[in-house]
């Protein structure tokens, strides 16, 4: 690109370029020797330039004429050099070299030349010496310095621009990549019931637990899905939910508890809506838990588990059988270990005794595998996954890379390809920010289990119900955010109140009706009647609120420490346990919230569960006896019945089924 000089500016350069496919000369009298316009401004380089094309078509017919009129051109291009800018010197010059040899009828040889042919011929060496003038005039003058500037400024224009370009199409190929991966998910909504449990409370300091539905499907929807589960008769059967976990991550991140559900548990299974086509499935107290997915989706499996469990589920995630098998090859396989040789037939799973890293198919055979382990029951088959699961984890925490770009776009689209997820985690962003979030958590914090239970004494052969008591009790630590392995430390109530609890008359108090569940209607008139009762003993500023509520347990709830003896206050009035008081900045006030666990009456149920208390005692062994520390047992670890299994125990091997050994 042409540069201006700085002295004409770069008007200048415009009115060269123009003049210069002006077509044929104009000898008009300012075009002449001599010659000016009106105003007087002559622009000498310009006109010299004219000049010396006009004295190259007068050379073919020779004269002094043309000589002095070529030689004027050079001397008056040499003076437009030294006083005008170095690119019209160099255009002049360019100008005059093309006009040629003189023509013939020029002076001889040895001849003295007239006046004419000596003004030509020092318009001539003048012309000569015009560009070593100008260079040396373009070099010191601040004209060209201005010049260099702008045209580095240029020169960083483009630059920055065509970086800019690079640049924004890098970002938009990942943009668009980043778009394409959100399209493979496949999104549904949460809870398909008429009722859904209230989210869990927040702590002292505003962090909320979090619930996580871990669904494996046994769908064929896919050729790839067909050949890794077999059974092609069943590639147009609606999907069951095979794998069932629930993954709480606790308040403050410090640990975590999975809670599996053997397929084959009987459940009452809500009332479910299928978004897609409207179909209403009927509430039902005779299948098990599996079938669920089939009555409109994972929306209706989590129904299912809030009537269940009492645990509000605050998302959903579903994989198929190729998302496994992609996971299981993106950490380079997951180390297991069985206790003999095995072999199940119907899921091809086949081991030698001892350990072994599983990956690809072999890891789905792995998780699928039911009749190998142990009873052949599903029973065994969730402590396979819970031994799985954690060796994963510990891969992952122990420093397994993904860092092979083709390597992690291949994860990439297989599993965003294989998850199903709620409309609210419904992003790769949301996903990557809840992964970061868990990871957070120690692997030797991380507890497994399974639901303790009991035959279902409708079909005792082939399906199993929770085990009353223990369940309640596996069920109750999650919904109060109690560690699993009996490692919290004791409760926080913060420093001790300065001041006695305020007048009962004083205590600003509301109360909500959350016994509507999932399988329950709220009971009529629980939050109004247990307000009277209140103001009748003497806490006259107490009242109802209508808006629905829902959540297994009672809970009273007070927004700062200084407010924690008014709330005892209240608890004590009502009989309620230590363990039902919550500190929450999520209130203002005081607030009672009637749980799924007081239905009738006005005074809180007596039982075992209300009379122990849920703080962490030193010594806790979870099955009613005392350690070697003198401890009793108590409510903060997952009984015995629920096979705890720790994050970082890598003793666990399963047991082979007799029946299944080689």
């Amino acid at each position: 690109m042409r540069q201006s000089s700085g002295v004409r500016g770069e008007d200048s350069a415009s009115a060269e370029s123009a003049d210069a496919s002006a077509g044929p000369v104009d000898t008009s009298a300012d075009d002449t020797a001599g010659g000016a316009p009106a105003d007087g401004k002559v622009p000498v380089a310009r006109k010299s330039g004219r000049r010396g094309r006009r004295a190259k078509k007068s050379a073919a017919a020779g004269g002094e004429t043309a000589d002095a009129t070529r030689g004027e051109g050079a001397a008056a291009t040499g003076v437009g050099a030294a006083g005008s800018n170095g690119g019209d010197a160099r255009t002049a010059n360019n100008e005059d070299a093309k006009s040629g040899p003189p023509a013939e009828g020029g002076t001889a040889e040895g001849a003295k030349p007239s006046p004419g042919e000596a003004t030509a011929k020092a318009g001539h060496k003048a012309g000569r010496k015009a560009p070593r003038k100008a260079a040396h005039a373009k070099k010191a003058g601040p004209g060209n310095r201005a010049a260099k500037r702008k045209r580095a400024a240029r020169i960083a224009r483009w630059t920055a621009l065509s970086l800019a370009v690079i640049v924004l199409g890098t970002a938009a190929a990942g943009y668009f990549y980043y778009e394409h991966l959100n399209s493979n998910l496949k999104k549904s909504n949460l809870n398909l019931g008429d009722k859904r449990l209230d989210r869990s409370a927040a702590n002292a300091a505003g962090q909320r637990p979090l619930n996580i539905l871990i669904l494996g499907s046994d769908s064929r929807n896919s050729k790839e899905n067909v050949e890794l589960g077999g059974a092609r008769e069943d590639a147009g059967r609606k999907p069951l939910a095979d794998v069932q976990m629930l993954v709480h991550v606790s308040a403050d991140r410090s640990n975590m508890s999975v809670i599996s559900v053997p397929r084959d548990t009987r459940v009452t299974i809500p009332k479910c809506t299928d978004p897609e086509d409207g179909t209403v499935y009927k509430e039902t107290d005779r299948q098990i838990i599996n079938t669920s997915l089939m009555n409109g989706g994972p929306g209706c499996t989590v129904a299912a588990w809030e009537e269940l469990t009492g645990i509000p589920v605050d998302h959903f995630m579903m994989i198929d059988f190729a998302g496994v098998v992609s996971m299981a090859d993106a950490v380079g396989g997951v180390p297991v270990c069985v206790d003999a040789n095995v072999y199940d037939k119907d899921s091809g799973l086949r081991l030698t005794k001892g350990s072994h890293k599983v990956k690809g198919e072999q890891a789905l055979q792995w998780l699928r595998t039911r009749h190998g382990f142990e009873d052949g029951s599903d029973i065994g088959r969730t402590h396979a996954q819970h031994l799985y699961m954690n060796a994963m984890v510990r891969q992952l925490k122990g420093g397994t890379k993904l860092s092979d770009p083709g390597q992690l776009t291949d994860l990439a689209e297989a599993a965003t390809k294989a998850l199903t997820v709620d409309k609210d985690l419904g992003s790769v962003k949301k996903l990557y920010d809840l992964g970061n979030d868990i990871k957070r958590v120690p692997s030797e914090r991380i507890t497994m289990t399974t639901m303790p239970w009991v035959s279902d004494p409708l079909d005792p052969d082939a399906h199993v119900i929770p085990k009353p008591g223990d369940a309640d009790k596996l069920f109750s630590l999650v919904r109060n955010d109690i560690a699993l392995d009996g490692k919290d430390k004791k409760s926080d109530k913060g420093p001790k109140p300065t001041v006695p609890a305020a007048p009962k008359g004083a205590i600003a108090l509301t109360v909500f009706n959350g016994t509507g569940t999932a399988a329950q209607p709220p009971a009529t008139r629980r939050a109004s009647d247990i307000a009277e009762f209140l103001v009748k003993a003497g806490f006259t500023k107490a009242t109802s609120d209508s808006t629905p509520r829902a959540q297994a347990d009672t809970t009273i709830t007070y927004p700062k420490t200084a407010e924690r003896p008014d709330a005892e206050a209240v608890a004590k009035a009502l009989g309620l346990p230590e363990s039902a008081l919550r500190m929450s900045p999520t209130v203002d006030r005081v607030t009672l919230v009637i749980g799924g666990d007081w239905r009738t009456g006005t005074k809180y149920p007596k039982t075992e569960e209300s009379d122990a208390s849920t703080e962490p005692t030193a010594g806790a062994t979870g099955d009613g006896k005392k350690d070697d520390k003198g401890g009793k047992d108590g409510d903060n670890k997952a009984p015995k019945s629920s096979d705890p299994l720790n994050g970082n125990d890598t003793s666990a091997c399963m047991n082979v089924n007799p029946l299944n050994r080689f």
